[in-house]
């Protein structure tokens, strides 16, 4: 029993953890910090943003592809019936001797400024490359060059059209400025595929597009 002269004892207790606690606190919370800026930097990446990749690949020189000559109609006011000469079927055209422009286009930007020719070019070989030329972009993590089966948007709406179609993957993009060159898979319908796309696979956005047109 506490003297008269001596304060009553109360029941509350100091709850602040001792300080070496405290400090063990502050570290693990840092770390967590530290590990999670660490993950968001491998996943965007944003030096790229700072960093550019010239190509300097190049580009074939080719002509527009030669239009099919009109059929022969027969001079009016004829009674002849037309000759076999006349009526027979045009032989297969030769392989071009030289690289032919088969279509054409400018990209427009999407989410990042982007600006630039682009053409499909058949070699005399009968294979087919996709050329884009004059290319400025912003770098990005992931970015693809695609053949797409969607229109070419302007504007947000456009940022992601892409990815709701069709599409041929002709890889990576070699760099964000410059000319460059892609093959074309043997068997792919360009007519299937009217646009091209320059899409970050990682985000699913549309960097810049352009709209194909035969020449």
């Amino acid at each position: 029993m506490p003297d008269a002269g001596e304060p009553a004892a109360t029941g509350t207790t100091d709850a602040t953890p001792p300080p070496h606690r405290r400090h063990v606190w502050w570290w693990v919370i840092g770390g967590v910090l530290a590990v999670g800026a660490v993950i968001a930097a491998l996943v965007f990446q944003p030096w790229l943003l700072f960093i550019d990749v010239r190509v300097d690949d190049e580009i074939p020189v080719a002509s527009a592809a030669p239009t099919a000559a009109p059929a022969r109609e027969p001079t009016a006011g004829s009674s002849s019936p037309p000759s076999a000469r006349d009526t027979a079927m045009p032989a297969p055209s030769p392989p071009p001797a030289a690289p032919v422009e088969l279509s054409h286009g400018t990209l427009i930007s999407h989410e990042h400024e982007t600006s630039g020719t682009v053409r499909v070019i058949q070699l005399p070989d009968g294979s087919r490359q996709l050329a884009i030329e004059d290319l400025e972009t912003t770098n990005g993590p992931d970015v693809h060059v695609w053949l797409s089966a969607g229109p070419v948007v302007e504007g947000f709406d456009g940022w992601f059209t892409a990815g709701g179609h069709p599409y041929v993957d002709l890889g990576m993009i070699k760099g964000n400025q410059g000319d460059q060159l892609y093959d074309i898979p043997t068997g792919v319908d360009l007519a299937a595929y009217p646009t091209v796309d320059l899409w970050c696979v990682q985000f699913a956005v549309s960097f810049g597009a352009a709209a194909m047109t035969p020449s």
